[in-house]
Parts: C-alpha cells; structure tokens; sequence
C-alpha cells in the first residue's frame, strides 16, 4: 500500500511529526541559554553572535565540538543517536562563524564522517523573538537535508 500524500503539496518546507518533535525538543534545550545571551545583548555586554545546528554520521560528534569550541561557546547535545548538536557562539560574527564551521566539517571529513549537515545563524540583534531564531535554523538545517546539501556550511544572518 501507498504512503498517503497531501493532494494539496506545495515546494516550500514541511515538517513532518518527527521533525516537529525534534524541533520542540531544540526550542526547549536552546530557549533559556538563548535568553540570557538575548539579556546580555540588550545590556550592552554581548555582541552578534552565532547559533549553530550540525550533525555527521560515524563520528564522536561530541569529543570534536568539546574539543574545537571556545569557552565562551555554549554546546548542546540534542539527539545522541542522530548525532545531532547545537552550538551558540557567542561575540561571533558573519566570518568567524563560517571559519569555526569549515574547521569543524574539514575534522570531520579527515575523521571519515559522513552525512554532514552543518546550518548556522548569525543574530546580531535582539529584534527578533528567540523562538522565531530557533524554528527558522531548524527550518533551514531540514531544508538543506532535504535538499542533499551534506557537507556543506549553510549561513544565513537575521538583521
């Protein structure tokens, strides 16, 4: 039997269930980290910075972010078996971002890891809301695999 399809498909992103629960599991782990960075911001003590979402196959994920970020970089384990992690790169701009994120995707092809999948988001203010920050690297980081956009670096920055 044939997997239903919605007659009414369009070409833009759709997240399926499993997405959504992934996604609301990130929004829950990112939001009150997110929060502070956003008050710091505000308070003139932060700068732009950079959140991440990056996950490889075949790879100790984990010990290469642990290892590779800065201490001022927050990491988040999202899904151990999907191999799946967040990373909120604080006082980073635009090119320091793309810098950390070829470095890490040049590790982990030398490592033998496959099925690389990196997005990054530089905020450089706080006008946008957390969650919208949030759903928007998600929607971008599905959409570059459902487009086969594996080991490559898609950057995006919200003004």
């Amino acid at each position: 039997m044939d997997k239903r399809k919605s007659l009414r498909h369009r070409d833009n992103i759709r997240f399926k269930g499993n997405d959504i629960t992934l996604a609301a599991k990130i929004v829950e782990k990112l939001s009150s980290t997110m929060d502070i960075v956003y008050y710091l911001m505000n308070r003139g003590d932060g700068h732009s910075f950079v959140l991440m979402l990056v996950s490889a196959k075949n790879i100790d994920m984990a010990a290469l972010l642990e290892r590779e970020k800065r201490d001022t970089d927050i990491l988040f384990e999202i899904d151990k078996e999907e191999s799946l992690y967040a990373l909120i790169c604080q006082d980073t701009r635009i090119d320091g971002g793309y810098y950390f994120a070829e470095r890490l995707l040049q590790h982990m092809e030398i490592d033998g890891a496959e099925d690389i999948y990196c997005t990054d988001i530089e905020i450089r203010t706080t006008n946008h809301e957390i969650k919208f920050v949030i759903l928007k690297l998600i929607e971008i980081y599905m959409k570059s695999k459902e487009d086969g956009r594996s080991n490559e670096i898609v950057f995006k920055s919200l003004n």
